[in-house]
């Protein structure tokens, strides 16, 4: 008789608590707009945090909630994407430019001589917090691929004869993994450029010309040639260092032409004539 009871007591105490438990659920119940759904639907669900919120639903959920999309992109869709949330939200969306990541290293091994011998554990991260690196230069790409594991859509891998990352255009979402995860803050988003084309400098070293120049071959060394030849302001030189602004630069490429080491690259332009002359001449 007692267990009868027992059982008794313990079905009413549940009964009771699931009644008070209900109450509480639908007092407190949180109504989600479907839109949120909808906006999800239309994100390529790469959940890349490139957004600056964390993944599609996170994204999703501010752009209905806030009725605006003001500073809102997602760079993995893309402007399509944009213009796809803002006609289902009845909004409007600001088009951005395509930015894709670049490695502002271009110290190879041919170009950096080896002087340590690094033995820990093969991360970027370890290896900089630890080790200034094998080479003489302690700004340049340490090489373990942190950038290439980081990266999402699997559009990074390692050179194994230069050292350094090579980055798949077309792969690249712009999320910003990589350049969160350099530990030397080498990469960089910048504007995709017109026809794909981009000119920057490659170098992240700011020790004076003779000590950048001997511990890379392909360093800058803030001779200030390239910003001499720039005729549209886009260059500017600190602490030894020269930048170019993407949102000035106008491809001329007078720039490159002048540099001393080499250390301003010019991406997917066509050969100048000057080389087509030379080639033809060999």
């Amino acid at each position: 008789m007692i267990i009868l009871y027992t059982v008794i007591i313990l079905g009413l105490l549940a009964l009771v608590l699931a009644v008070i438990l209900y109450v509480i659920a639908q007092k407190f119940k949180v109504e989600e707009n479907p839109l949120i759904d909808e906006v999800v639907e239309l994100l390529p669900g790469a959940n890349c945090g490139g957004c600056g919120f964390p993944g599609c639903g996170g994204f999703a959920s501010i752009c209905v909630t806030n009725n605006s999309l003001d500073g809102m992109f997602c760079p993995a869709g893309g402007n399509e994407t944009m213009k796809k949330i803002a006609s289902l939200l009845g909004l409007t969306v600001e088009e951005q430019e395509p930015k894709v990541a670049v490695i502002r290293c271009n110290g190879s091994k041919e170009k950096r001589p080896i002087v340590n011998n690094y033995d820990g554990i093969k991360t970027c991260a370890i290896a900089h917090a630890t080790f200034g690196g094998e080479t003489g230069c302690i700004y340049g790409c340490l090489g373990f691929g942190d950038c290439a594991n980081a990266c999402s859509a699997n559009g990074i891998t390692m050179d194994e004869e230069s050292g350094l990352p090579i980055f798949d255009e077309k792969s690249c979402t712009s999320c910003g993994g990589c350049v969160k995860t350099c530990p030397r803050g080498l990469i960089e988003l910048r504007n995709q450029g017109k026809n794909n084309r981009r000119v920057y400098v490659a170098c992240r070293n700011s020790d004076k010309g003779a000590d950048a120049k001997k511990a890379c071959g392909a360093a800058c060394i803030g001779c200030g040639i390239c910003m001499k030849n720039c005729p549209f302001e886009a260059i500017s030189l600190n602490n030894n260092l020269a930048y170019i602004d993407f949102t000035k630069c106008k491809l001329c490429r007078k720039c490159t032409t002048g540099c001393p080491t080499g250390a301003i690259l010019e991406v997917n332009f066509p050969p100048r004539k000057s080389e087509i002359i030379n080639e033809n001449i060999n």
